[in-house]
């Protein structure tokens, strides 16, 4: 099972490079609206999530609980569709959340700057002072936004495998160096491991899930990693009661897999909601 990741600027023609790329290697296409119908089906509404998506939040919404629910809501999706097998992810910080495991490939689009104004002035049927501010809000927007949930560089082309130039080459002709890449890096022996993690890291979502989304029990800063599996807790608390709990609960979410316990108990310890 491969992955791949494409971060790109507007107007770089990342969608399109996408959809030839699903074609090449007959993989899923995984957009906003995938993730978004995913989402709403653990029955949460998309709009709770907008001033987050591929930006970075407010400061009063930078101290809302919602802040970390959209980090856990598009975790949990992302995992869920990577699960289901090859797939082409657009955005949202999938590169970084698949960073390190093996079978992944991650993709940069750029583009001059004066072929992404003429390519803006056409989309959205404006002129050129237009263009230019709502290329230079999205480029802000998605900056801020990997900087806030990433602490990473969008732009930096250190952070990818390979980083194309789309003023210069074809979405067709894109996704034929890509999917090149991809049969000259990716190992059945890489694909079996990526596929071996993707289910790693699903289920530890799924415990984080049911520990603090569905029995709300108080484990403050929790993650649950899974290895070997052993899944591993890891948070703060006030009492050793909730670590059993949380315990409990993650035994009730994963079933035979051995778990193990590195969540702090800190008596009176309180947090700001």
């Amino acid at each position: 099972m491969s992955i791949i990741t494409v971060s790109r600027e507007l107007a770089a023609l990342g969608d399109e490079t996408a959809h030839e790329l699903t074609k090449l290697l007959s993989c899923r296409f995984v957009d906003k609206q995938v993730l978004e119908d995913r989402i709403k089906s653990y029955g949460v509404t998309g709009q709770k999530f907008t001033k987050y998506d591929e930006k970075k939040p407010s400061f009063w919404a930078s101290l809302s609980q919602d802040r970390d629910d959209y980090l856990h809501y598009l975790k949990t999706a992302i995992f869920a569709e990577a699960e289901q097998g090859n797939c082409v992810f657009i955005g949202r910080g999938a590169n970084v959340i698949f960073k390190d495991i093996p079978g992944v490939i991650s993709v940069f689009l750029a583009a001059p700057s004066d072929i992404r104004i003429e390519r803006v002035k056409s989309y959205f049927h404006c002129d050129e002072k237009r263009a230019r501010q709502i290329i230079d809000q999205s480029d802000h927007d998605r900056l801020g936004f990997h900087r806030y949930f990433f602490d990473m560089d969008w732009k930096d082309p250190g952070n990818y495998h390979l980083s194309l130039n789309t003023g210069h080459f074809h979405p067709a002709v894109c996704a034929e160096l890509i999917k090149k890449l991809v049969e000259q890096t990716i190992t059945p022996e890489m694909e079996t491991q990526n596929a071996v993690r993707i289910k790693e890291l699903t289920l530890g979502q799924q415990v984080k899930h049911h520990i603090i989304y569905e029995l709300g029990i108080p484990i403050h800063f929790l993650e649950s990693s899974v290895s070997d599996n052993v899944i591993t807790l890891f948070g703060v608390t006030n009492s050793q009661a909730l670590v059993e709990a949380a315990l409990n609960a993650a035994k009730e979410a994963a079933g035979s897999t051995a778990l193990q316990s590195e969540i702090q108990v800190v008596h009176e310890y309180s947090i700001m909601p």
